[in-house]
């Protein structure tokens, strides 16, 4: 997702210091070209030779060091980066930025930069909430910076509070949001349907379907890193929610009804990707019902059909997406689909189709619109919401 992207890896002073290794791995790992340059401080912490074995690049800490080319090291590398982050940063390093001091490589490359920058403050509690050190992330804001907040817990000096710096995977999704995408829906809002519903029998059983949310998470994640304001109504997951998303979770089919109807009006782009019950128990008991030697059966009502009102509520310019999973008549059945409901594009797979059933990691749709049929491959789900967001934003 990196590829081609060079990204300044700025590490300063802080116990924290370590994190940064990993997060520079896990950077390399995504074919990012990863500079690290780190204060003298950061020295005592972690030594520059962790980072060159981790990123196949020299480490850079003195500005005058003479290892490097004739030309104007840190200008030259500020004008050959994407993206910059600083993480950890200090208290002292952030004062610096904050006020145009340039005394170090850091900070000199840094001032040079016209990219992208992130800062993620890592300090003692007493430090990060100390009026001097918040004027200062509000000078930088005001500059550019996009300040990372920092996690609260137990920090290594024993105070427990704000100042810990977040976890590598979380700074990654950082700089993914910032730089791996093009941000070509930017300004848009996205709603987004996601994983089963759960209709309650008994306070102990439930009527419920196969469906794990990957497929719509997969299309929450892809939209907000191409700038899109993303809502996800999501129904039960084991899935851990992609991060800049206002997760809206609901476990009933009309509990999805409320919340997608309550913000479908404002939403330019709808993806309802969530497997929703078609049929609840009629009637719901308060106790668990016992077992008995006769035979029992559940009368069931139809829900509300979420799609089909979105279809008729639908507002000049918006672009709904339906998804429709079959097991026999496929192109049919979902063609009729499109029609009945009134919706834009109709994605669909066949369960029996392998590599397209619940829970995989893979997907094998048919993406149908009123004027088209594209049949696309065996993809990764990530792969194929980058595709079907690219057909939508064609709608637009």
């Amino acid at each position: 997702m990196l590829k081609d992207k060079t990204i300044l890896l700025g590490v300063t002073g802080g116990i924290a210091a370590y994190k940064a290794a990993c997060l520079a791995s896990a950077l390399v790992k995504l074919h990012a070209g990863v500079e690290v340059v780190m204060t003298e401080n950061a020295t005592k912490f972690i030594a520059p030779l962790t980072f060159e074995q981790l990123t196949g690049r020299r480490t850079m800490v003195d500005t005058f060091d003479r290892g490097f080319s004739h030309s104007i090291e840190h200008i030259a590398l500020a004008e050959r980066t994407d993206l910059v982050l600083i993480a950890p940063a200090t208290a002292n390093v952030c004062a610096k930025l904050a006020h145009g001091l340039a005394d170090d490589m850091l900070t000199t490359t840094a001032l040079a930069c016209h990219c992208p920058k992130l800062i993620a403050p890592a300090m003692n509690t007493n430090m990060y909430e100390n009026p001097v050190t918040q004027e200062n992330l509000q000078t930088l804001r005001r500059f550019g910076w996009e300040v990372i907040k920092p996690a609260s817990g137990r920090l290594a000096c024993g105070a427990v509070g704000p100042g810990k710096l977040p976890e590598p995977e979380q700074l990654l999704e950082h700089v993914l949001r910032v730089i791996a995408l093009p941000h070509d829906l930017v300004g848009k809002r996205v709603l987004v349907t996601a994983g089963p519903t759960q209709e309650s029998i008994d306070p102990v059983r439930y009527i419920t379907n196969h469906s794990t949310g990957k497929m719509g998470y997969a299309i929450a994640r892809a939209a907000m890193l191409r700038g899109a304001e993303v809502t996800l109504v999501s129904g039960p997951t084991a899935i851990e929610p992609p991060p800049f998303v206002e997760l809206v979770s609901v476990r009933s089919a009309q509990e999805m009804f409320d919340a997608v109807t309550q913000r479908s009006a404002d939403a330019d782009c709808i993806f309802k990707a969530a497997a929703v019950a078609d049929y609840t128990p009629e009637c719901y008991s308060d106790d668990k019902i016992k077992k008995s030697d006769v035979e029992l059966s559940i009368p069931l009502r139809r829900t509300q059909d979420i799609l089909g009102y979105l279809g008729e509520h639908r507002r000049p310019g918006q672009v709904i997406c339906g998804f429709s999973m079959e097991t026999r008549d496929m192109l049919e059945n979902s063609r009729a689909k499109l029609r009945k409901k009134n919706v834009d594009m109709i994605c669909a797979n066949n369960l029996k189709t392998e590599g397209a059933g619940f829970g995989t990691d893979t997907n094998v749709l048919t993406v149908i619109t009123a004027s088209e049929v594209c049949e696309l491959p065996l993809m990764s789900k990530d792969a194929v919401a980058g595709v079907i967001i690219d057909m939508a934003l064609a709608l637009l």
